[in-house]
């Protein structure tokens, strides 16, 4: 279940939010997952190709460019200084599979960088086998004044298995 990761109960979920063909990308779903208490967690949606079966993670790369790694994110204190700040399009890592795809993971939400999951580096499986519980990505913090806007763009998971449903129809 979503809420195991982060210990949180039913209560405490704000809303479960689906961002479809993330950049036009077909099938590149994200999850966000959103606390009562703003914070959000980003995971691959079920639909993610590298969800899919037959995919094997070959490598989890959180250096987005020669001069930006979300590795180095150093948070401290209550106003969360030296968080890194993310737009909805900023790439958080890319992940090469075996298969020789490269898929790049965006942040879908405006927000500081609160972690990283380091765990899925020398555990990659994990990405695929728990994918919204240790397999998170990453851990986001919304300014307060967006909170609440920032997920009324994404969509819940009845109209997430909508898109899914369209999907389905429109390759068969």
């Amino acid at each position: 279940h979503p809420l195991d990761v982060v210990g949180w109960d039913e209560k405490q979920l704000c809303g479960l939010h689906l961002v479809p063909d993330v950049k036009g990308r077909p099938c590149e779903d994200f999850c966000v997952l959103q606390h009562s208490n703003r914070i959000c967690v980003i995971t691959l949606a079920e639909a993610h190709p590298l969800l899919q079966s037959g995919k094997t993670i070959k490598s989890i790369n959180y250096q987005i460019s020669a001069n930006c790694s979300r590795l180095q994110n150093k948070v401290s204190g209550k106003s969360k200084r030296g968080a890194q700040f993310l737009t909805e399009l900023a790439p958080l890592c890319r992940i090469s599979s075996s298969d020789g795809e490269e898929y790049t993971i965006y942040s879908c939400i405006r927000g500081r960088l609160i972690e990283v999951n380091e765990n899925i580096l020398s555990n990659p499986a994990i990405l695929q086998e728990k994918p919204s519980t240790e397999g998170y990505i990453a851990v986001v913090l919304p300014k307060f004044e967006e909170s609440k806007s920032i997920t009324q763009g994404l969509l819940t998971q009845k109209e997430y298995e909508e898109v899914l449903l369209k999907r389905l129809n429109s390759s068969s």
